[in-house]
């Protein structure tokens, strides 16, 4: 199901952001195809990554990049953990927010560099569990963003791992969008926050919100993240 706009101007912000994924897409393609190998740190490779972005378009990141491997991606996005060396069987996190012109994306993906049964599993775990979700919400639009959380914990405990984030998602529009530095709560997809998420921003405008998918494998302490947009497209 897609969401139906109140507007031509409601019509044109959502496409606005589905252009800006779609071009993010192609920077993934590209950081795959050139970029991911082992034996570079996890910071010379975020260093690639922002040269490769300025070529396709990016004149801004609206977070931090995030490029993390091995035990490394269990660690919160607000923490900053040591730099690592990526290893030939190696786990990586790449979670970006790109500036297209006057647009937002967020993105994020998982990628497995060696044959490892267990990453490999976690990897491919990400993608289905994000669309099981996003069905989940689309039954039922006006959930709050505290139900929505609930059932990305639940949907990763039945794949069989941990939710590895205190939340699940969050805001995304036109840059900067949309603060509320005393009450970030309901601009996230996490508990606590009772608001529905089709609620309409301090703009006016219907907000539209990224979906995250983390999973922890605490066994072999590692994990992996999935994330795009989840209102539109």
């Amino acid at each position: 199901m897609t969401a139906q706009y109140s507007s031509p101007e409601e019509a044109e912000r959502a496409n606005n952001l589905l252009e800006a994924e779609k071009k993010a897409v192609t920077l993934f393609e590209e950081i795959e195809k050139q970029l991911l190998r082992p034996g570079i740190s996890e910071k010379q490779l975020n260093k690639e990554i922002y040269d490769l972005g300025e070529t396709l378009g990016v004149r801004s990141h609206w977070h931090k990049r995030v490029i993390r491997s091995g035990p490394n991606t269990l660690s919160p996005f607000a923490e900053n953990p040591p730099d690592r060396i990526i290893e030939a069987d190696d786990i990586l996190v790449v979670d970006l927010g790109p500036v297209f012109e006057a647009w937002e994306a967020d993105f994020g993906r998982t990628y497995v560099l060696g044959n490892d049964p267990h990453k490999i599993r976690l990897r491919d775990a990400l993608e289905p569990i994000w669309y099981k979700v996003k069905a989940k919400y689309w039954e039922n639009p006006d959930m709050t963003g505290e139900e929505l959380y609930d059932i990305a914990v639940r949907e990763a405990e039945t794949a069989g791992f941990q939710f590895g984030a205190e939340l699940a998602g969050h805001i995304v529009g036109s840059f900067p969008h949309e603060r509320i530095p005393q009450d970030k709560l309901k601009l996230y997809v996490k508990k606590g926050n009772q608001e529905k998420i089709s609620s309409v921003g301090k703009d006016g405008h219907k907000r539209h919100w990224i979906l995250e998918i983390h999973l922890h494998d605490p066994v072999h302490k590692f994990g992996g993240f999935y994330e795009q947009l989840l209102t539109v497209g």
